[in-house]
């Protein structure tokens, strides 16, 4: 294996991972009334407040991820992040159908991230 290969898988995994993140922050931007209603009717306090706060820390963190600058703790910030916009948006145990399916497969989608973030922390450690 070449030397500079692993520096260059690394780098193209910051850069998928972070910025999947940085792409929902703003595409969340776009959603923002619908989100904020979501997140107010689920109980969130401050629902406007909390949805800005979530897409600044996002883009941020993905940012610093994909920029390899402080990647622990910007890792940390979207596992974090992930733990509370999980059971909040892919409440599959309260749905049916096809509605369920695709909640599942968003819940288990971010089982997966937080995976990624939990090696990218060891390996920022």
């Amino acid at each position: 294996m070449p030397a500079d290969l692993p520096s260059t898988l690394l780098f193209l995994g910051r850069l998928l991972l972070g910025g999947a993140f940085v792409f929902a922050g703003l595409r969340n931007i776009q959603n923002a009334a619908f989100l904020t209603q979501l997140m107010a009717a689920r109980g969130v306090p401050q629902a406007r407040l909390a949805l800005w706060l979530g897409i600044v820390l996002q883009v941020a963190a993905g940012v610093l991820v994909i920029a390899g600058l402080w990647t622990a703790i910007a890792a940390s910030v979207l596992l974090l992040f992930l733990i509370v916009a999980t059971p909040m948006f892919h409440n599959f145990w309260d749905h049916q159908g096809a509605d369920r399916a695709s909640r599942i497969n968003g819940f288990v989608g971010n089982v997966a991230l937080s995976g990624s973030f939990l090696t990218l922390i060891a390996q920022s450690a």
